[in-house]
């Protein structure tokens, strides 16, 4: 953690900690904005919260954890010009065939994103590197995820029923995903996670992860529901047609 501490302000609040909070609140501003532009008045809540919901973990995906994977990929610094190369957050062995070079956020540095991911680097040190788990993850998340929520959110819009599957679907890949990201971590005595400030324990690690739980869990409640109320008519459909 040596490197990271020496790469970021002691303090929390620097620039640095505001423009990343600050982005994600822009992120929800624009989720929001779409839904006040692409929404009808006789929407119910529940739909709106999910258009928003669905809009705004989109952009997430797509445009922040989409620049995690190109500094995962192309950001890259030789080993032999890092005096302690143990100091870095790790990069796999023979990393895209290359033994000699450290990836990630870490070799993007003083990129903007690069920052971003610095900072959250300094709460859980696998994203300042290249931990082939959570880019495998990443992948997922940015090519089949991010998709697949903006669809969703264009499916609520059109009121396409459809949607009630998917929205189970990225739930369970959302919930899964955290899953994976944590359990090993736990396995280990959270030896990556930095557990000692309010900011990186609670608003960074616990409070935007724990939002991929519980809103994919409310999202799974309510396209179950849904769907569940469409079994039942097509059965009372059915037994009228047997009356007959």
């Amino acid at each position: 953690m040596d490197f990271l501490r020496e790469t970021l302000p002691a303090d929390l609040f620097d620039p640095v900690t505001l423009w990343s909070l600050a982005s994600t609140v822009v992120i929800l501003g624009v989720a929001y904005g779409l839904s006040v532009w692409t929404l009808d008045s006789t929407i119910s809540k529940a739909r709106r919260f999910l258009f928003i919901w669905h809009a705004f973990d989109a952009l997430i995906h797509l445009c922040l954890e989409g620049s995690f994977l190109y500094h995962c990929f192309f950001s890259w610094i030789p080993l032999s010009s890092v005096s302690n190369p143990e100091a870095l957050a790790p990069t796999a062995y023979n990393y895209l065939g290359h033994t000699d070079r450290a990836y990630g956020p870490q070799a993007g540095v003083p990129a903007p994103m690069a920052q971003l991911w610095m900072l959250y680097g300094s709460a859980d040190r696998r994203w300042a590197g290249a931990d082939l788990a959570v880019i495998s993850l990443e992948l997922l998340t940015v090519f089949i995820a991010g998709p697949l929520a903006a669809y969703i959110s264009y499916g609520i819009a059109k009121k396409k029923e459809s949607v009630n599957v998917l929205m189970v679907v990225i739930a369970t890949m959302e919930m899964y995903g955290g899953w994976i990201t944590f359990c090993p971590e736990w396995l280990v005595m959270n030896y990556n996670l930095n557990l000692t400030t309010f900011m990186y324990k609670w608003v960074y690690l616990i409070f935007f992860n724990v939002l991929w739980v519980f809103i994919p869990l409310y999202a799974c409640y309510i396209g179950i529901s849904d769907m569940n109320d469409a079994y039942a008519v097509r059965a009372r459909v059915n037994a009228a047609k047997k009356l007959k």
